[in-house]
């Protein structure tokens, strides 16, 4: 295969029963029967997602605006970039990662792209996540976002792009989003430039949205 060739595309096996055994404020977790190649059945755990979007947002001296917050599952306090979950069935994501990116960090940008979109982990989960970059930032207009949880202990950083690639080929970087973001970042830089990066408005059918 080619490059050009080389793309995932849209398919769906027989499910003959599903059900959700457990059902939390955001996501839930869904039992499916699914059909294999060979005509057995297997069930299937995963958990089922919103979905989200996440935000790199780069400045005018090239350094990522970062958030270090406590995430209980891991047990870790992790670098990240500004991100959030798609609460609204249907909502635009760029809408919500400009809610993000003031929520979190109290910036606007006035230019948006896609950077790249990714599954989490599909292997258990259905989690879609869009990934944007910001640039031309400025400080938002009016009061903060009052923020609560894990939230009111987050920390705000500026650091260079170089910076975070060291930290994430050291194993010292983990978010997923993060480190998607910067990487994906770096090549476009040294691929076809930024400029070439797909509209903010863009397709994305893992979550379609209206406009």
């Amino acid at each position: 295969m080619t490059g050009s060739t080389i793309k995932d595309i849209p398919e769906e096996w027989e499910v003959r029963g599903t059900e959700t055994p457990f059902r939390g404020k955001k996501t839930s977790v869904r039992t499916d029967d699914v059909v294999m190649p060979d005509g057995s059945v297997v069930t299937r755990d995963y958990q089922v997602h919103p979905g989200s979007v996440a935000v790199l947002a780069v400045d005018d001296e090239g350094r990522v605006l970062v958030i270090r917050q406590y995430r209980h599952p891991v047990r870790e306090k992790l670098w990240e970039i500004p991100a959030g979950l798609l609460d609204v069935p249907g909502e635009n994501p760029l809408h919500a990662a400009q809610r993000e990116l003031y929520e979190e960090a109290h910036v606007k940008a006035e230019d948006w792209r896609v950077l790249t979109d990714v599954y989490t982990t599909p292997g258990g989960c259905d989690e879609a996540v869009r990934i944007f970059l910001a640039r031309n930032l400025s400080e938002a207009e009016g009061e903060r976002f009052e923020v609560e949880d894990e939230e009111a202990d987050m920390e705000l950083a500026r650091v260079p792009v170089a910076d975070l690639v060291r930290g994430v080929l050291a194993g010292e970087l983990h978010n997923n989003c993060l480190v998607v973001g910067v990487l994906s970042l770096v090549a476009a830089e040294r691929g076809d430039g930024l400029d070439a990066l797909r509209p903010a408005e863009a397709p994305w059918p893992a979550r379609p949205f209206e406009a």
